[in-house]
């Protein structure tokens, strides 16, 4: 599904490149469900942002189910990160001025879906996330294992094939924590959905069938 080669990003600081990630080659087939650790500022999140083609790559070749996305131009490049991309952000990253009915209606909108599928499909999303009492309240009024289930249920109404998570427990407690790894594992073995997680928590990395490290831009073999 996806397969980076030689893959390096950097940024020039007065003049000289500063590697964010260096030399990358990875392959993460379908159904895999990956974690990626590391100190801060390993790498982590730039690796997560390429792969969701948020940022782009300097050096070396990106494909996604055999698309060259280093060799795709940008709208390309949205279209296939809205059909089949989700993404799950620490911050959560909800519109604060939308309710959580719009919230998770967002991407079918983006995705010109008629209005009666869009209703049918999110009040499926807010059944299943036991949220249906919560639709008509605004994000600043929620708890932040609320917010993050909003935020998982949005990147989810779309059905993409890939899940991408940065530090999806981060700002919760121990129990709403667990609750979401018990989520994302279920909906890996269930759904197939491919799964990778950026976490500081060993704990939470051993939900995944695998632990990449990454350690000065590069992976620790």
């Amino acid at each position: 599904m996806i397969q980076l080669q030689h893959v390096s990003k950097w940024v020039n600081v007065g003049g000289n490149p500063v590697f964010l990630l260096k030399d990358i080659n990875l392959e993460i087939k379908q159904g895999e469900f990956v974690s990626i650790m590391g100190p801060s500022g390993s790498g982590k999140s730039t690796l997560l942002n390429v792969i969701g083609m948020l940022d782009t790559i300097n050096e070396g070749e990106y494909f996604f189910e055999g698309n060259p996305v280093h060799k795709l131009k940008e709208k390309q490049r949205t279209e296939i990160y809205k059909k089949d991309i989700g993404f799950v952000f620490q911050a959560y990253h909800l519109i604060d001025e939308l309710t959580v009915y719009e919230n998770i209606e967002t991407p079918l909108i983006y995705q010109n879906i008629k209005a009666a599928e869009r209703k049918a499909i999110v009040a499926d999303m807010l059944d299943r996330f036991q949220i249906v009492g919560k639709k008509d309240l605004f994000p600043t009024q929620l708890s932040g294992g609320q917010q993050q289930l909003v935020g998982i249920a949005r990147a989810l109404v779309a059905k993409p094939k890939l899940l991408l998570a940065d530090e999806p427990t981060g700002n919760l407690n121990s129990k709403q924590g667990e609750e979401i790894m018990q989520l994302f594992t279920q909906l890996n073995k269930e759904e197939n959905v491919t799964i990778i997680q950026v976490t500081h928590s060993e704990k939470n990395a051993e939900y995944g069938s695998h632990i990449i490290n990454l350690l000065d831009a590069r992976i620790e073999l």
